[in-house]
């Protein structure tokens, strides 16, 4: 029998090289979908209808770069092994929809003969990484500055509303797609599903609740929100009025920045110890 490995908190060479792979893929995604929203038919995996998609793709995809630099970077795995998570249920769920919807891509364009090679892969190869990763990862210990319990609680809340609502997205895209602000396809609604789901990091804080870990998904998030806030101005003509879902996506938008700068503010800017964790 093997012995246990030493829980040391290490992030393993593997994860560094994964990470290191993987971000060029994302920040050429980035400026594809961002800078030219509008040109996809010529330079993308399929023809995206809508710019307001596009950059909501593409916020995904400069978090992810960013997400996996820092991975790169870091010395102790607790503070990234959450977003591992978010990111194989982003992956596993775009090389579904891959599938769905097959003959609405173009399989003529590189573009999509590497999406196809990068979804098809990439969830086992997160997934992979996260369950090495897990075995040399250190539990929280007295001394660690972690979250209140009442903060965790309205963390995990506000994180499962993103992934609720990627699901219901993913699985009935037609009972979502009158009601949201822009035109939407039953692909890009996966699509835009898929981005939403990647919020579920935040039911993270309930298994552990250390502001370390939470720190790194954080950062992402608010890079993400503020790509989005821009690309609605950016595209504001596409916006449909009157849609049911228009100002609550706005106002869970603002508020999940305004939640994001206090904890900043309280546990960066001001930290302070909390009750050590069990």
């Amino acid at each position: 029998m093997d012995p246990a490995p030493t829980r040391d908190d290490r992030v393993l060479g593997y994860t560094r090289g994964l990470s290191t792979f993987i971000v060029p893929f994302l920040v050429a995604a980035f400026v594809i979908l961002y800078l030219f929203p509008d040109h996809t038919a010529r330079i993308w995996a399929w023809t995206i209808p809508t710019t307001m998609t596009s950059m909501v793709l593409a916020s995904a995809y400069l978090g992810g770069a960013y997400f996996f630099v820092r991975v790169f970077r870091e010395q102790e795995w607790h503070r990234t092994g959450t977003g591992f998570l978010a990111v194989t249920t982003f992956a596993t769920l775009l090389g579904i929809a891959t599938l769905l919807h097959w003959d609405k891509f173009l399989h003529s364009h590189l573009a999509f003969w590497l999406w196809a090679g990068l979804y098809f892969t990439t969830p086992f190869l997160v997934i992979g990484a996260w369950l090495a990763n897990r075995r040399y990862a250190v539990p929280p210990a007295a001394g660690d500055v972690v979250l209140r319990p009442a903060e965790r609680w309205v963390i995990a809340a506000v994180g499962l509303a993103p992934l609720v609502t990627g699901v219901v997205m993913f699985l009935a895209p037609h009972a979502v797609i009158d009601r949201w602000p822009w035109t939407l396809t039953p692909l890009t609604c996966r699509v835009v599903a898929a981005v939403f789901c990647l919020g579920g990091a935040g039911v993270g804080v309930l298994v552990d609740p250390r502001w370390t870990s939470l720190r790194l998904m954080l950062q992402v998030e608010v890079m993400m929100l503020v790509l989005i806030l821009v690309a609605a101005v950016r595209a504001r003509d596409e916006m449909i009025s009157g849609r049911a879902l228009s100002w609550p996506l706005l106002v869970g938008l603002l508020a999940m920045l305004a939640g994001s700068a206090y904890l900043w503010t309280a546990y960066e800017l001001r930290p302070r110890p909390v009750a050590p964790a069990a």
